[in-house]
């Protein structure tokens, strides 16, 4: 239900994005953002800090989109966002407290090595993200960094995630491998 929940806000825009225009995709996203984490908060009792930094990112950019009558802003977003995740991982790793090893580490047990070598790939991903969605959104037509930032952007990690999952595999002791 939680990832149905997290998908609600990039559906709005995309649809009222086909329908309309940038602007009222835009203010639907924001609207849609602050009701996604009060959903949350009333269904789960919590909110991610992703989460809640993502809904200050979309309100501030979002409303300057608005404000300022320029679709610049809202592109940005998508670029910030993939940033301060790339840096988060890379500051934590780099501090001592890999995150994701801190999410994963309760059901997985892997060598040191293998939770160095994913933050490090998830780090040059997202940065590879951040990199592209500049390229796209101010190199290329706004229809198509719509698609992009809805399609692309979720497939490339959807698929980095299955990746990131076959390499997990190989070093899972035996005892926790399904077969």
């Amino acid at each position: 239900m939680k990832q149905i929940i997290d998908f609600i806000p990039l559906i709005v825009f995309f649809v009222l994005y086909k329908m309309y225009d940038i602007y009222v995709a835009t203010g639907a996203l924001i609207v849609a953002s602050a009701l996604q984490i009060v959903l949350l908060y009333v269904l789960y009792k919590k909110v991610e800090k992703m989460q809640l930094i993502t809904f200050v990112m979309v309100a501030i950019f979002g409303s300057m989109t608005l404000i300022l009558h320029d679709a610049d802003f809202i592109k940005w977003k998508v670029t910030i966002v993939y940033v301060v995740l790339a840096l988060a991982l890379a500051i934590s790793h780099l501090m001592g407290k890999s995150a994701i090893k801190s999410m994963l580490g309760k059901e997985l047990e892997l060598p040191n090595q293998v939770w160095n070598k994913i933050t490090w790939a998830w780090v040059v991903f997202f940065a590879l993200c951040a990199a592209l969605n500049v390229y796209v959104a101010f190199h290329l037509s706004q229809d198509i960094w719509v698609n992009f930032k809805v399609f692309g952007l979720l497939a490339a990690t959807l698929l980095f995630t299955l990746l990131t999952g076959v390499y997990i595999y190989k070093y899972l002791p035996k005892d926790n491998k399904v077969e």
